[in-house]
């Protein structure tokens, strides 16, 4: 059948299996050529491995430092009917590309906040590695999640907290720069948050590897933030998403604790700004990143996920010296973008940036280019007009 983009809003309901395969064939090229380093993980697991920052952390961990890999990821096949979602395809693609390069990479699907899964994960580490997991990914981004011990379903709320918030805000694909006003959640709403967005399960992850020996003397688990410039703090740092952050911070100081023993570490990085399904849904944030991209890629400072992962494994986590952070223990790959010229020159274009010159003083091309790359479209080289078959299994899965 041929697969076209089908985009309602923030979601693209179709993804392509060709377009999504050369995608991730790209990254890979990219964490071949340019990861270095001293010493390498050796196992790696990679909890939200299929999509974005996740994929990109278990491309550069097997393709970069050749280590073996389990991904962990909820994604759904095709049903003849529609299309498999993009990280189904991306990792058919990734799995077909490891064992063509002999590298060990076996992937688990299914809700990862379950104790199912947790379980299952277990199992295949203690089978085929003995228990010696040194790297933990912890990506995952869900709009809801199940507790596994009170089964309570949560659901986040993309809100300010205390008062409203008037700011600018764009449809990404009319091109209609509006205002967009956002009410304060309520308690129970921030509550859900925290329990969907925090680091509840995070803990609950490393506390279940830790009990069943899974993980090797040094391990490092790491989970990914974003801050952000002042414009988007109501929405963002200071909003209900900030308040689960926050959760997630404090989580990573109790996971240090907890590693001690095996002379483990826990960090955050707070990553750039991107073009993610996540970020698309954020009020604001699209307008910020489409302005932000035509000011670093002018300065020759723009990074995609597979730069900012490589450069995270090779200039950080891997570099031969202690991991550098910040003042507050933090990873800060958002270094680059919260250059101070950066940010100036963005604010400025902020001031000025309408229906009318948005095109002009804004990368929205750029956005709506790497939107449609998350789903397999928009990439040079694959032909869109051709049939393609959506129907594959993830081989790892059979």
């Amino acid at each position: 059948m041929q697969v076209q983009p089908k985009i309602r809003g923030f979601i693209c309901t179709t993804a392509h299996p060709t377009g999504c395969a050369a995608n991730v064939g790209e990254q890979i090229a990219y964490a071949t050529q340019h990861t270095q380093l001293s010493p390498a993980p050796k196992k790696v697991l990679v909890i939200g491995a299929s999509t974005g920052y996740g994929l990109a952390s278990r491309i550069v961990a097997a393709f970069g430092a050749k280590a073996q890999t389990i991904g962990v990821f909820f994604e759904r096949a095709s049903d003849g009917k529609r299309t498999a979602t993009a990280g189904w395809y991306n990792t058919i693609a990734f799995e077909a590309a490891a064992q063509k390069a002999g590298l060990y990479a076996k992937s688990i699907n299914g809700d990862a906040f379950s104790k199912e899964i947790k379980q299952q994960t277990i199992d295949l580490i203690k089978r085929d590695w003995n228990g010696e997991v040194d790297l933990v990914i912890y990506s995952l981004a869900s709009p809801k999640r199940t507790d596994p011990d009170t089964g309570e379903t949560y659901s986040s709320a993309l809100k300010t907290i205390n008062k409203p918030f008037k700011n600018k805000n764009i449809d990404v694909f009319n091109g209609l720069v509006n205002e967009v006003s956002v009410e304060p959640a309520n308690d129970d709403e921030i509550r859900q948050t925290v329990a969907v967005m925090g680091g509840a399960d995070w803990e609950l992850w490393i506390d279940a590897l830790l009990k069943n020996n899974c993980l090797a003397k040094g391990a490092m688990t790491i989970a990914y933030n974003y801050i952000g410039p002042a414009m988007t703090y109501p929405i963002y740092h200071h909003g209900t998403i900030g308040r689960a952050k926050r959760h997630l911070e404090a989580t990573s100081k109790t996971l240090n604790e907890k590693l001690k023993a095996l002379n483990g570490h826990a960090y955050i990085s707070v990553n750039k700004a991107l073009v993610t399904q996540a970020s698309s849904a954020i009020p604001v944030v699209p307008l910020y990143i489409s302005l932000l991209y035509k000011v670093m890629k002018a300065k020759g400072l723009h990074e995609g996920c597979i730069e900012q992962m490589t450069r995270l494994f090779s200039e950080r986590l891997y570099a031969g010296k202690p991991v550098p952070v910040d003042a507050e223990g933090f990873i800060r790959l958002d270094d680059w973008e919260m250059q101070t010229d950066v940010q100036q020159e963005v604010a400025q274009l902020w001031e000025k940036v309408n229906t009318d010159n948005v095109l002009q003083i804004s990368d929205l091309a750029g956005y709506r280019h790497e939107f449609q790359r998350l789903f397999g479209f928009d990439i040079v080289g694959v032909d869109y007009s051709t049939d393609v078959e959506v129907e594959a299994q993830i081989p790892s899965l059979q």
